[in-house]
């Protein structure tokens, strides 16, 4: 039994790692270290609860450590962690800085470690999708791929850090970006440049709402974007290719529900979880066939902690390796620069 540690009983916390914990099979979710409230002894009776890093890690039969705090935090808890000889999990970004990054995977690997970054959205069904769609070759040699995250929300909300441009990688940039970023790495590897725009729509935006993220590779052109204010959503997903186009429309619909009242808890979450109904399809249409629709890939986030069990069990490798999360912070970092700069940046540049 692995036993996890949770840092940080926030939105990540309770939505998108104490449920996907608790409904991988061979995980315990034994601690969480919440400073003040006591909302997961509510939600948990049976988990105990840490005020501190020390109140935590003093349970020696915890062996993964996972870190949902805010951004400015994720480096001295994870180096702590790692300090204290405990595997870690860290939600996206890994840490504000690349210096600081490539310290903790140094660090990892002194120890004998194993680090990594809650990409979940790599187990979204439409990523899958695509994935799946161009492994095989279903629109030809892709020319132009596109991924955007549409919400609408005029106003700030009250107190959140992620909207304040005092605290480390705030932003909606480093706050979606990471998903964008990674995603398109996983599916076409590195560009040769990038030029972005990090962008305040809100009457009430202190910091980036909104960004695009052009991507350039030799005959390809990834455009990622994300929109606050955005009523009516366009397009989740786009490919063009030689030998045809696909269209998605639609998010994923794990996030709405582990966000509601209607979490899923335990090991069973039933057998229509992470399935779309047919209306959410993705279309393909290829060069003289009429279009169709593609029944979109099941989606499960908990396929990164089944990942994590595994890697941590010396049965497989990681899903997502340092080595993948690092060039997503450079695709990150490399993007505020050109936003900052205004021009294009080549991806080997320095980033900070």
């Amino acid at each position: 039994m692995i036993r996890v540690g949770l840092i940080g009983f926030g939105l990540a916390g309770q939505a998108f790692h104490a449920p996907m914990i608790r409904g991988v099979k061979g995980m315990e979710l034994a601690c969480v270290f919440e400073r003040k409230t006591n909302i997961a002894k509510t939600r948990y009776p049976e988990v105990r609860i840490a005020r501190t890093l020390d109140e935590m890690l003093s349970d020696k039969s915890i062996n993964l450590v996972v870190v949902a705090t805010p951004n400015d935090t994720h480096y001295s808890y994870t180096k702590g962690s790692l300090e204290a000889g405990r595997h870690v999990v860290v939600d996206k970004p890994l840490t504000p800085t690349m210096a600081e990054a490539e310290e903790l995977v140094r660090l990892a690997a002194s120890r004998g470690l194993l680090i990594s970054v809650y990409q979940d959205r790599r187990w979204d069904g439409a990523f899958l999708t695509v994935k799946k769609l161009i492994q095989a070759g279903a629109v030809g040699k892709v020319a132009e791929y596109e991924a955007r995250f549409d919400r609408f929300r005029l106003d700030s909300k009250p107190g959140a850090w992620r909207e304040k441009p005092e605290f480390p990688a705030a932003g909606v940039l480093w706050d979606l970006g990471p998903h964008l970023i990674d995603g398109a790495l996983v599916l076409f590897g590195e560009p040769e440049s990038i030029y972005a725009a990090a962008l305040r729509q809100r009457e009430t935006a202190e910091i980036d709402d909104a960004f695009d993220v052009i991507m350039q590779y030799p005959k390809l052109r990834v455009t990622l974007r994300a929109r606050i204010i955005a009523y009516a959503p366009s397009h989740h997903l786009l490919i063009h290719g030689t030998e045809g186009s696909f269209v998605k429309y639609g998010m994923d619909p794990q996030e709405e529900i582990l966000r509601s009242p209607k979490y899923p808890d335990g090991l069973d979450w039933g057998k229509g979880w992470g399935r779309e109904t047919e209306e959410h399809w993705g279309t393909l249409t290829r060069v003289g066939e009429n279009p169709r629709k593609i029944e979109t890939e099941t989606g499960d986030y908990r396929g990164f902690y089944v990942n994590m069990r595994d890697a941590i069990e010396n049965r497989a490798p990681l899903e997502v390796p340092p080595e993948q999360f690092l060039r997503t912070q450079r695709g990150l970092l490399l993007s505020h620069k050109s936003s900052r700069e205004k021009r294009v940046v080549d991806w080997s540049e320095p980033v900070e």
